[in-house]
């Protein structure tokens, strides 16, 4: 028998896992199936110690387009770049599996994970963490698993695991939650105004469920895991000297340094403080090895700064800028710096400031998705844009970064919540952040900026959105939860609790945490705080605008939506889409829905309604008895056709012309001719006969008339032969 399968109920379906089958040369392999869902996932670390002084951990989420029976279509017709998607997917795993690998270990690892089937129902980016979690619990490479993953929602007021794609579209929540057999490691979610309670529960929830897979991961790996490698643990050779550096940077004033207000300020005098220490130490850095041991007492200084920082913040609720574990740094907030853009604010907090931009376009402006999804394109766009100079840095630009991606695709969760149904607004929307300066908290501040450039445009959105980042320190029993963190405070705290929402309750959160995971206590007073700091954000945003704009920016296009049978569709298009050119040519982009909803698109109004009202010309619907000065266009044997009003004929017949016989057209009208004339009928399929309402009464209607002389009924000419 090749390979042994293990399998376990989640959400009331069949998970399996299955591994000694596939790709076995790599130390941890693991084929997950759930539904008709499939995924490969290795796991794979090299012999070598890396030089580098951190994990150099990578994630790889592979969507292959076969998956779902398609062909990729990008030009090379072969998977390319991974799309936004497939890159949410590898930090989900990412930030599950990282916090448990030996803070020593620095072998280069990779973990792949490979979409080989996908049924539309059960999403590959909750399966792909459980599937790593196995790989890596299963392979050689030391890890401090199992984990799981789950993805919770909450439809009529239950809580759901795993709920497939067609139930998410009626889930109030879409909550994606990791943990280990203890505690909650990783929560990211969107609702609509979701209670905190009802996410905490929902967290909970999730953490009960998800057991059941560590369970069958324990099984699996006490059956058929394999030893871990034994990898060079850092032997720090300055450890003793960490108390007697501390007391140097005590005397040396590394408090006050550590309140200074100001990033810049506060880092000159840290690093002031740093650099005249190791001196005492190494007074020649050009000497032999002076530059590793440099190093080494830097690492030092570093350990001692994290402890002093931490000391602060549980002991006196001081923190790195001077502020108490609860108080929002100062907020300025500007509308409209732009002139031209559509919508435009600046939002800055504290050190912290982003340009937001939002712009409105037509169904042509949406985005094309290109995945393993049954969706086709996205009407919402938010794009996070995180320059060097935002950090004080220099760097190489190129395309954007997964955290650009991550953070953008949090924001978009968070607002999305509450624009208003495209059938209402029938803009495509897209949003910019430009993060100018950022000490902590730039996606937070991306929320609030954007939400601010919307209501400037004039987008009538529910509720306006703010954010704020959440952090921890804990020490055993002992722990503090922060508000509106800066950036040292992320990298030496235990936790980023980002939270977004509206007055009335959260939209979207994403929880990181960076120690062993959190109880249900410390998370329900870290949303108690950060609706706090919430609401003293919107408060702050509705100082300077407190609902949208009556109306829409200046700049701004005008839509104008109007609805036609479906069955003249056709007109308003013509023949081989000659009338629809024309009418765009009058300064306006025209799209036609199936229902026969049409949408005009102009950046002036004037020309906006003037096609319109063409539109309507065309697709006015003529009704027996209306009369019209017409205009002849066209002549035949048997009559003639008469233009009612733009894109509508009518036949008059050769017996409705005249109370005496007519022998042709001509002698009675030609083209260019003007004459009244009244509808008759309208048939089943549009065709309008016409009579010239002073005859009407003195002739026979044209159905009742008698065969004229010669047979048929045109005109008294004889029938055709063949």
């Amino acid at each position: 028998m090749i390979g042994k399968t293990y399998t376990t109920l989640l959400g009331g379906r069949e998970l399996s896992i299955e591994t000694g089958k596939l790709a076995k040369l790599v130390s941890g392999s693991v084929q997950l199936r759930y539904g008709d869902t499939m995924l490969l996932v290795t796991a794979q670390a090299r012999d070598d110690k890396s030089t580098l002084d951190f994990l150099p951990l990578t994630v790889e989420f592979e969507e292959r387009h076969y998956a779902v029976g398609k062909i990729p279509g990008s030009f090379h017709r072969r998977e390319g770049r991974p799309g936004e998607k497939a890159i949410l997917g590898a930090r989900i795993t990412d930030r599950q599996i990282r916090p448990l690998f030996p803070k020593t270990y620095r072998h280069e690892t990779q973990v792949i994970i490979t979409v080989i089937s996908a049924d539309g129902q059960n999403a590959p980016d909750v399966l792909g963490p459980v599937g790593a979690s196995a790989a890596l619990s299963l392979s050689d490479i030391p890890w401090a698993g199992p984990t799981a993953c789950v993805r919770v929602g909450q439809i009529d007021g239950q809580y759901v695991i795993n709920p497939t794609a067609d139930q998410l579209k009626n889930s109030r929540m879409d909550l994606v939650v990791a943990g280990t057999r203890d505690a909650v490691m990783m929560v990211e979610a969107g609702a609509h105004n979701a209670s905190e309670d009802d996410l905490v529960g929902a967290i909970e929830f999730a953490h009960a469920e998800m057991q059941g897979v560590i369970s069958l991961i324990e099984t699996m790996r006490e059956e058929m895991g394999q030893e871990k490698f034994n990898f060079l643990e850092e032997t720090d050779l300055t450890t003793d000297l960490v108390p007697e550096i501390a007391e140097k940077a005590k005397a040396g004033g590394l408090k006050d340094a550590l309140l200074t207000v100001k990033k810049k300020e506060r880092s000159a005098r840290t690093k002031a403080l740093r650099d005249g220490i190791i001196a005492g130490y190494e007074p020649d850095p050009n000497a032999e090895g002076a530059k590793e041991r440099i190093t080494a007492l830097k690492n030092v200084f570093n350990k001692v700064e994290k402890q002093e920082l931490r000391r602060l913040i549980l002991e006196d609720d001081l923190r790195a800028d001077g502020r108490d574990s609860k108080t929002v740094r100062p907020i300025w907030i500007e509308a409209r710096p732009l002139p031209r853009a559509h919508g435009s604010a600046i939002f800055t907090r504290g050190e912290t400031q982003v340009l937001g931009v939002a712009t409105l376009g037509t169904e042509r402006d949406e985005i094309l998705v290109d995945d393993l999804s049954a969706e086709t394109g996205d009407k919402f766009m938010l794009h996070y844009n995180f320059p060097p100079y935002s950090t004080g840095e220099v760097k190489r630009m190129g395309g954007q970064s997964r955290r650009e991606i991550g953070h953008g695709n949090l924001a978009k969760r968070a607002i999305r919540a509450v624009l208003p149904p495209f059938e209402e607004f029938p803009y495509v929307i897209r949003i910019v952040g430009e993060v100018l300066e950022s000490n902590g908290s730039s996606s937070m501040a991306t929320v609030c900026a954007g939400v601010l450039a919307l209501m400037d445009a004039g987008v009538p959105i529910k509720a306006p959105v703010a954010g704020v980042a959440m952090g921890l320190v804990m020490e055993g029993d002992r722990y503090r939860v922060l508000t509106d963190i800066l950036g040292l405070e992320d990298a030496l705290g235990d936790m980023d609790f980002k939270v977004c929402g509206t007055a009335e309750g959260v939209t979207a959160l994403q929880m990181d945490i960076k120690v062993g995971g959190i109880t249900p206590q410390i998370m329900r007073e870290a949303l108690a705080q950060a609706r706090d700091g919430r609401l003293h954000i919107l408060g702050k945003m509705a100082e300077v605008l407190a609902a949208p704009r009556p109306e829409l920016s200046p700049t701004a296009p005008r839509i104008i939506s109007v609805k036609i049978n479906p069955e003249l569709i056709g007109k308003v298009i013509g023949p081989g889409g000659k009338q629809i050119r024309e009418l765009e040519a009058m300064g306006a982009q025209i799209t036609v829905e199936e229902d026969g909803t049409v949408r005009i698109f102009s950046a002036e109004s004037a020309n906006a309604e003037a096609v319109r009202d063409r539109i309507g010309s065309i697709t006015r619907e003529a009704k027996a008895g209306e009369e019209f000065d017409g205009t002849v266009v066209k002549t035949t044997p048997f009559g003639a056709f008469i233009n009612l009003y733009p894109g509508q004929d009518g036949m008059l017949h050769i017996s409705q012309m005249s109370e005496e016989r007519v022998s042709t057209v001509e002698d009675v009208m030609n083209v260019g001719d003007k004459l009244r004339v009244k509808i008759v009928a309208v048939d089943d399929r549009g065709k309008i006969d016409l009579i010239r309402p002073e005859l009407e009464g003195k002739i026979a209607p044209r159905e009742a008339r008698p065969p004229r002389s010669g047979g048929g009924d045109r005109g008294g000419r004889p029938p055709r032969r063949d």
